[in-house]
Parts: structure tokens; C-alpha cells; sequence
């Protein structure tokens, strides 16, 4: 189920918050929960198994490392729970891919004649757990699970450091990592910062509003800016090479730029509002990361949550900064090859990752210090350059398809090769103009998209606070009005879009 949907927008939530705000607070957590399941297991009810093993086998993990954290055995548990974890997302995220790149070696050296067939290929064809959690012949991803394995196991590390209270109440776990509104696309919610929130909790009027303006507003983010650019990006990156000229290049990474961030944010958005919908406060997942001036700010303001949880799972442990230069270092590359693995089973998320963590160590090199004395605007463009170039490698299939699109992009590859259409011969240029793939409506999102991507909101809040603070309240009610008279406009802009049905998945749902 999509937050992006009429059933979840107009039936679900609607539903959802009726009967929380009836039944007696005793049994609001237990309601939680019970359709934080049913969300889940909505489109793929079988592996929602996978989840609720997850937080089975993470509650156990918790009472161990509590009994065992001053015993020999404590760091074992601990390890072991590790260990556990990353299995789970190996299996299910990472083996055919494994797999099928093992078979390719074994071939490349002459030890096996003919690859391997797919993992899948192994199970019985009538087996339930071949229909259960395969597609095709490959392994079935559940929803998410990157997302519920890092925050379960989390959990289990900071009841061993003592930076959380281990929680013996088996549905209190539960509830921490389905609960539906961050669930499958985050922000990742450390236990330590809800433990609290779960069992005592308040929902003011205030509260209440402000949720349901953050989640509005996520909601026109998703669906009236990603969306849109989306269809661009989509049919840019779907050409084939020799089509591809550079200023439909350039008109591809740029619609994915405003798309990635408007999706995600625009998710981390409504997982916020819907949380103080019910009395819980998460934590800000993004803080305008295009207005960054090096690529460090970009990753201080960029899918905090992540950035957040490898700081402090692994860049901290294997040593951070407190070691020479040369570790510190490879300790960067380390947490950004892992994060380009974290977002997917493809050497192109690796690339991506590991491209994000050279940039690092080069600002630490130097090149920061000199972007310091650089006027504000080349901080900007080199910072837009930079993530741009990397957004192709995220969104290629393929390196050949990155390769292809940076060339176009340069003008190395300009789309003046003729292409045979059988009656005449054109060229690339007039094959495919611009505005074959972006309409009106493209062009006023990729403005939308560029002005949202500034912090104007936050300015615009800041001013009417002050209007309220110097006792100028009329005009502060009046622009208080008019916020909520737009946010009007875009629900029912939304509404209207949901209703023609012109919805996509979220990006990070694949995550």
C-alpha cells in the first residue's frame, strides 16, 4: 500500500485514526500494530513472515545481550545478533546477485563450463516456498527490509552499549520497527529515541495539525513534483544510446535529481506528519541537501537517518577520525562502499557509493579548504555537478548506460547520428525534440522543484513567528491563512491526480 494512494489517503488512514481516537489508550498500541501488519502485508502477505521474524529473533537478541552484556559471552550475543541480521539481508537481498557473479568468475577461469543455473531454479516447482518468496526464478525482496533490519538490529547494539533500556514487552518491539509510517522506506528510527514515545505519548490539537500539514506537503511532493519529473526521467534513460542527445541528457539527470529528493523527502515528510498524527516525534531525515556547498554537508543533510546509523554503527567502530590520516581515510571509503551496497545488489550502487566517498576523502585532502575561499555560487555548482553526475550512475542499469549518458552529457555523444526508420533517415535531434518528453505541466514541476529544493518554507515560518512575537497579529493571521488556503489547493491538486490515477511507487520501496 502507497501513502500515495487513494485506498491509504481517502480509506486507510482515515480509518485508522478514527479507531484510534475511540478506543480506550490501554489498547491504542495494539491497534497500531495490528495495521501496521496489515499495511505490510497488503500486496505481498507471505513475506511479511520475513519482517516478523525479524523482530522475533531481535526481542530474543535483546533479553541475551541484557543478561549476558557483563559476561564473556555478552560481545558473542551481540556479534551473533550481527550476524544474524546481515544474513538476513544476504539472503534475501544479496544472493542471486552473489550468486550469479560467482558463477560468472567460476566460468572466467575456466573452472565451470556453463554458469550456474538461478538460485531459484533449486526449489521444487509446486514447493509453497517457491511460490511464497520467489519471483520467477529469483529471490523475492521484501519491502523495505533494508530498512526494518537496521532498525531492528540496532536496537540489540544500544541495549548492549546501555544507550537504551532493553524492552521485555515482545509487542513494544514489534510496534518500534512495523510501526506503518516509517516502515518501509524509514527515516531508520533508533529505539533510544521512541522508547519513551511508545508507552507514554500525548497528541495535542497543535501537534495533531502540524502532522497533517507535513504530511500534505509530503504528499505534493511526491506527487506533484517526483511524479511528474518522473515520466521525463523515465522515457530519457529508457533510450536507446544513439538517440540521446546532451540536452536530453541533461534534461534526464535533471528531472531525476528533483525526483529522487522530492520522493524520498516527500516520503520522510508524510512517515513525520503521520508519526504526530499519533503522538510520535521522528527525527528530520533531510535538510535541503541542494543548497549544500561540499559534498560533506550534502551527506549532513541528505537521508540523515542513514548517514546517521553508519556513523554510528560503523564509521565510529572501526576507528572514525581518531586514527592517522590514512586510516581515517579508508575508514570513509569503507562506510560509503557499504552504503552504495546498502541501496542495492548492483555494481552501479557500488560505484555510486564508492564515488561519494572519494569526494569526501579528496574535501579532507584539501579540495574542502579550498572551496572555503570560493565564492558561494562555484561551492554550489561544483556540489550540483557532483551529485548530478552521480545520480547517473544510481539511476543506470548498467555502467554502459552510465557511460553513454555522462558522454551525452559532455556533447562527446551529441545525437547527430542518422537513425534509419526504414521510408527516411533523421537525425537523433529531430527524432526525439524536447518537447516530446516534458509538457507544461514538466516544466512548471522542474520549477516547483528547483524553488522547493531551498529552504524558503523555514524563512517564510520564521517570519510570521516574528510578526506573531512583535504583536503585529493581523498580519500574522493572514498569512497564516493564506498557508492553509495553499495547502488546501495542493490537497486537492493531489487528489485530483490521485483520482486519475497517475501514482508510482516510491523509489526507496525497492531499498
Amino acid at each position: 500500500m502507497l501513502f500515495s494512494s487513494p485506498i491509504f489517503v481517502f480509506a486507510f488512514l482515515p480509518l485508522v485514526l478514527a479507531v484510534y481516537f475511540v478506543v480506550p489508550k490501554a489498547v491504542r498500541n495494539a491497534w497500531l500494530l495490528g495495521v501496521s501488519l496489515v499495511f505490510y502485508a497488503w500486496g505481498e502477505p507471505v513475506v511479511a513472515i520475513v519482517m516478523l521474524c525479524s523482530i522475533a529473533m531481535n526481542y530474543a537478541f535483546g533479553l541475551w545481550v541484557d543478561r549476558a552484556r557483563e559476561k564473556p559471552s555478552g560481545k558473542f550475543a551481540v556479534g551473533l545478533a550481527i550476524a544474524a541480521n546481515l544474513a538476513l539481508l544476504v539472503v534475501f537481498k544479496y544472493a542471486d546477485w552473489l550468486w550469479t557473479g560467482a558463477s560468472a568468475a567460476l566460468v572466467g577461469l575456466g573452472l565451470l563450463d556453463t554458469a550456474w543455473a538461478p538460485l531459484g531454479t533449486y526449489l521444487a516447482p509446486d514447493s509453497w516456498l517457491r511460490e511464497s518468496f520467489l519471483e520467477g526464478d529469483s529471490i523475492r525482496l521484501p519491502i523495505g527490509i533494508s530498512f526494518f533490519t537496521f532498525q531492528a538490529f540496532s536496537y540489540v547494539v544500544d541495549v548492549y552499549r546501555r544507550d537504551a533500556p532493553v524492552q521485555k514487552n515482545p509487542f513494544n518491539i514489534a510496534l518500534y520497527v512495523a510501526f506503518f509510517p516509517q516502515l518501509i522506506a524509514g527515516p531508520i528510527v533508533r529505539y533510544l529515541d521512541v522508547a519513551e514515545q511508545i508507552v507514554h505519548r500525548v497528541v495535542t490539537l497543535e501537534r495533531f495539525a502540524s502532522g497533517a500539514r507535513r504530511f500534505v506537503i509530503g504528499l505534493a511532493k511526491k506527487v506533484l513534483i517526483a511524479d511528474l519529473c518522473a515520466a521525463t526521467a523515465d522515457k530519457i534513460f529508457a533510450l536507446p544510446p544513439e538517440q540521446l542527445t546532451p540536452a536530453l541528457a541533461w534534461l534526464g539527470v535533471v528531472t531525476y535529481t528533483l525526483q529522487i529528493y522530492f520522493d524520498f523527502s516527500g516520503y520522510s515528510d508524510m512517515a513525520i506528519g503521520l508519526g504526530r498524527l499519533f503522538g510520535f516525534e521522528f527525527l528530520e531525515n533531510f535538510r535541503y541537501p541542494y543548497v549544500a556547498r561540499s559534498i560533506t554537508d550534502f551527506w549532513r543533510r541528505w537521508h540523515i537517518s542513514l548517514s546517521t546509523w553508519f556513523r554510528d554503527y560503523l564509521y565510529i567502530p572501526l576507528g572514525g577520525n581518531r586514527g592517522s590520516k590514512a586510516r581515517t581515510y579508508a575508514n570513509l571509503f569503507v562506510v560509503f562502499f557499504l552504503c552504495g551496497l546498502w541501496h542495492g545488489a548492483s555494481s552501479t550502487f557500488i560505484v555510486w557509493g564508492v564515488y561519494h566517498g572519494l569526494f569526501l576523502v579528496l574535501e579532507r585532502v584539501g579540495v574542502g579548504a579550498w572551496l572555503d575561499r570560493r565564492a558561494a555560487i562555484v561551492r554550489h555548482v561544483y556540489v550540483m555537478l557532483a551529485v548530478m553526475v552521480g545520480w547517473v550512475f544510481f539511476r543506470a542499469e548498467t555502467f554502459g548506460q552510465a557511460s553513454h549518458f555522462l558522454s551525452a552529457m559532455v556533447g562527446i555523444q551529441n545525437g547527430s547520428q542518422t537513425i534509419d526508420l526504414g521510408t527516411t533517415i533523421v537525425s537523433a535531434e529531430r527524432l526525439h525534440p524536447i518537447g516530446l518528453f516534458a509538457d507544461m505541466r514538466t516544466w512548471l514541476a522542474i520549477a516547483a522543484g528547483i524553488i522547493g529544493s531551498t529552504p524558503w518554507l523555514p524563512a517564510v515560518a520564521a517570519w510570521t513567528k516574528g510578526l506573531w512575537d512583535t504583536g503585529r497579529t493581523a498580519r500574522a493571521a493572514s498569512v497564516e491563512l493564506l498557508g492553509l488556503v495553499l495547502l488546501a489547493i495542493l490537497f486537492v491538486a493531489c487528489a485530483m491526480e490521485l483520482a486519475a490515477g497517475s501514482y508510482s511507487p516510491f523509489i526507496y520501496f525497492r531499498f
